[in-house]
């Protein structure tokens, strides 16, 4: 089965053909791309599209890899062999599963999501290398060898924080998530307010992208701050009128709040208004 999208989730051609060759190629797919571009979605999109359960790894600073494959806990073993309980004699009692060994023992294959990998310690995707090539671990608590039962479909997700390394790049299909272009967006638009005014879409849009190409701004508006920009246009029914005439010595569009995400952006667009509000005076 062909991954081409769903009528919630606009997948332009690359990306359909990157997530088919690494399903080909049985290799993890590494998505980069922009904050709120779709690449946690994605995964969530493959899963339900290939008709495969979906499991999700969320990724923190403090993650480390062997948290994906299992956890001890000593601490709870030692407490209840001090209190005298029975399930003491089975170490097993004590180790709690991670995302990994879930996916590996899963009756199908699965879809396993390690979003944001780029947050973790330098050496976590290094640490996974071998678990992800094998598709296999030991458990040396218990003696146990956990073999895949199916190799799971590995989408990983990167917001290019920091470099990964050489090692876990040539293992993985890499696809970087381009920017929506205006007719991509249309179409992701679409797909989120069927029906809308082409009109609003279209003003929305060149301020959208008016926005996004002021040099200087610590956080362009993303696909997601577009979408939810959008509802507040239509929930507050805001007429295309007033994109339409916006006034440049104003620069800041009505509800910017769900475009712009810190007040050095703000003040950026103000000074650029009283700027253009000094040449015009001039």
């Amino acid at each position: 089965m062909q991954f081409t999208g769903t009528e919630r989730y606009v997948a332009t051609d690359d990306l359909q053909m990157a997530v088919n060759a690494a399903v080909t190629l049985q290799r993890p797919l590494l998505i980069k791309g922009e904050p709120g571009t779709g690449k946690t979605m994605l995964a969530e999109e493959v899963a339900r599209a290939l008709g495969k359960p979906l499991i999700a790894w969320h990724i923190k600073s403090t993650t480390k890899a062997q948290q994906g494959l299992y956890e001890y806990d000593a601490v709870s073993r030692l407490r209840d062999s001090q209190l005298g309980g029975d399930k003491v004699h089975d170490i097993g009692n004590y180790i709690k599963r991670g995302k990994l060994w879930e996916a590996f023992s899963a009756p199908e294959q699965v879809v396993l999501l390690i979003d944001e990998v780029d947050k973790a310690d330098i050496e976590f995707p290094n640490d996974l290398l071998l678990e992800l090539d094998r598709m296999e671990f030991h458990v040396y608590e218990t003696g146990e060898r956990v073999v895949a039962k199916q190799r799971p479909i590995v989408i990983i997700t990167s917001n290019n924080e920091k470099e990964l390394p050489d090692a876990f790049l040539r293992r993985c299909f890499f696809h970087f998530i381009s920017f929506p272009d205006r007719e991509t967006m249309l179409r992701i638009v679409d797909v989120h307010f069927p029906g809308i005014k082409k009109s609003l879409v279209d003003e929305a849009l060149d301020v959208f992208f008016d926005v996004r190409k002021i040099p200087g701004l610590k956080k362009k508006p993303s696909t997601s701050e577009l979408v939810d920009w959008l509802k507040l246009l239509l929930s507050d029914d805001i007429p295309d009128e007033i994109l339409k005439q916006r006034d440049p010595t104003k620069a800041i569009p009505p509800l910017y709040g769900a475009l712009l995400k810190n007040e050095q952006d703000v003040h950026l667009l103000e000074r650029l208004a009283f700027m253009t509000r000094r040449e015009k005076s001039g």
